[in-house]
């Protein structure tokens, strides 16, 4: 038995969706990743507990191809079944408006790659998030002499790992998994 329960988010939850997502993503590779204001999207699911936001799922759709953009549970909360059961509850809608696939995009988190793994999902590519966190690694992306860049976010393909690891500080791969939807539908 659960002392939460899962429904659709109201506006009302914005202030509580808003503090479980950061502080879900607060001690993950995504942590930089902060939210003010909760985008809309065409799958919107919470978990409840008192009141209180404690897990969500946002995802969205493009024809048969869905992508979950949030997926996280507030760090008190883990471990409880509540990533699974949102999960779950999200490809059944999604599979009913017609999605053959779902995919989410993460950062490298041994964790977080173990989960997707453990629910179905297999990698199908990865990039690079590089960041320039100095403004002399920020310079070497400079074009312009009278911009003083100092700090910077790229995307780099992920042939380029290695060098990129030895000329910046923070570097992340950033995966897209994938999982299909098709076995669900019957």
């Amino acid at each position: 038995m659960t002392d939460w329960t899962l429904r659709d988010y109201t506006d009302t939850d914005e202030p509580s969706w808003l503090r479980c997502r950061v502080l879900g993503f607060l001690d993950t590779a995504y942590f930089d990743d902060v939210a003010t204001h909760k985008p809309a999207r065409a799958i919107e699911l919470v978990a409840i507990q008192n009141g209180e936001v404690v897990g969500l799922l946002d995802a969205g759709i493009d024809g048969t191809d869905a992508t979950i953009e949030t997926i996280v549970v507030h760090p008190d909360h883990r471990r409880r079944g509540i990533a699974r059961a949102l999960l779950d509850q999200a490809c059944t809608r999604l599979t009913a408006r017609g999605a053959l696939q779902v995919d989410a995009w993460t950062r490298d988190d041994d964790g977080t790659l173990a989960w997707y793994d453990a629910h179905g999902f297999t990698e199908a590519m990865r990039y690079l998030h590089v960041y320039a966190s100095t403004p002399q690694e920020a310079a070497a992306f400079a074009d312009r002499p009278d911009l003083m860049p100092r700090s910077g976010f790229f995307h780099a393909w992920i042939e380029h790992e290695e060098t990129l690891r030895a000329e910046f500080q923070r570097v992340h791969v950033c995966r897209q998994f994938v999982r299909s939807l098709e076995t669900e539908a019957s």
